[in-house]
């Protein structure tokens, strides 16, 4: 998979993935669909810090929703 090109099957698999990592409960505020096509490069840049951090401070972690909820449609 090459993340790179902005597709809706990247899309949904790097929020889907940062879900996972970011240890969302309510899974609702990370529905793929609630993201603009337009904004996969920024939130592919979210992803790979996510990606890059391994372990992530709990202010971090409300700090990468709090930028991922200014992405959603």
């Amino acid at each position: 998979m090459n993340l790179n090109e902005a597709t809706e099957e990247n899309l949904k698999y790097i929020i889907d993935e940062m879900a996972k990592k970011l240890q969302v409960v309510n899974r609702s505020i990370m529905d793929p669909d609630d993201y603009k096509l337009e904004s996969y490069d920024q939130l592919k840049e979210l992803y790979d810090m996510v990606e890059q951090k391994g372990n992530l401070s709990v202010s971090e972690i409300q700090a990468f929703i709090d930028e991922l909820a200014s992405h959603r449609k």
